[in-house]
C-alpha cells in the first residue's frame, strides 16, 4: 500500500498523550484574598521548556510486586518490534535537508533523546558532518559510535551505521540508484520510526510496496 505523504509532524505510537495546557484564569476572576501564595519547587529536567508541550501527565506508580498476575506477560518494548513506523514528509529537494531537521527538531520536543537520532542525506553533506569530518574519519566516526547526539551521515555510509531507535533520511539529492539503495537499508537501521524526507513519487517507489 503506497505511502501517505504527511504534514510535517511526527507521531509515534509509542508516546503517550500531550499535554493539555491549563485554562488561564479569565479578568472577571477575583483574586484570592489573604493566604501565602505557594512557593513553586525547583525546575526539574522533567520540566518543559517555555513554549514547548510537556510530555503528558506522569504515570502512576507500579502496582506491588505481590499484586501484578504471575501469568501475566511481560510488556514488549514497542522498539523490539519488527518493522519501524514509516512516515514520509513530502520535500523538494532543495527543501529535504530543511524538512528533515524541522523533524528532529520536533523528535527531540517530543521526548527522543539525541542520541537515538540518525540523519541521512542523499546529496549535499549536512553543515555538521562536512565540519566534523574536517577533524578526520576517525574521531567523527568516534562521535558516531559514542552515540551521545544527533548524527548526520552521508547516504552512502548507511552500511557504516548502527542501529538507532529512529533514522531520519533527507533526499537533498541523488539519482534514483542512490535512493533505492539507501531506503531499503536505512528501514533495517530504524529500530521504531523512519522518516523520509523527498518526493512522495520516489520514495514509494522504493518501499510503497513492501509497507
Amino acid at each position: 500500500m503506497p505511502l501517505t505523504p504527511e504534514e510535517p509532524q511526527i507521531h509515534e505510537s509509542a508516546q503517550g498523550p500531550r499535554a493539555t495546557p491549563a485554562t488561564g484564569r479569565t479578568a472577571s476572576t477575583p483574586r484570592p484574598v489573604p493566604g501565602p501564595r505557594p512557593v513553586p519547587g525547583p525546575r526539574s529536567a522533567a520540566t518543559p521548556r517555555p513554549g514547548h508541550p510537556g510530555r503528558g501527565p506522569a504515570r502512576p506508580a507500579p502496582p506491588e510486586r505481590s499484586q501484578v498476575p504471575a501469568e501475566r506477560p511481560a510488556a514488549v518494548p514497542q522498539e523490539t518490534r519488527s518493522a519501524p513506523q514509516i512516515q514520509l514528509i513530502p520535500a523538494s529537494v532543495d527543501g529535504a535537508l530543511d524538512a528533515a531537521e524541522e523533524a528532529v527538531d520536533l523528535l527531540l520536543d517530543s521526548g527522543r533523546a539525541p542520541g537515538d537520532i540518525l540523519v541521512l542525506t542523499t546529496g549535499e553533506q549536512h553543515p555538521w558532518a562536512t565540519h566534523e569530518l574536517s577533524f578526520g574519519a576517525k574521531s567523527y566516526w568516534d562521535q558516531h559510535d559514542t552515540g551521545e547526539d544527533v548524527f548526520f551521515a552521508d547516504a552512502s555510509a548507511v552500511d557504516r551505521a548502527k542501529a538507532r531507535p529512529v533514522v531520519v533520511v533527507a533526499l537533498n539529492g541523488g539519482d534514483d540508484s542512490a535512493v533505492e539503495r539507501v531506503l531499503p537499508t536505512a528501514r533495517e537501521r530504524a529500530v521504531a520510526l523512519l522518516v523520509v524526507c523527498g518526493d512522495p513519487q520516489r520514495v514509494n517507489s522504493v518501499l510503497g510496496a513492501g509497507v
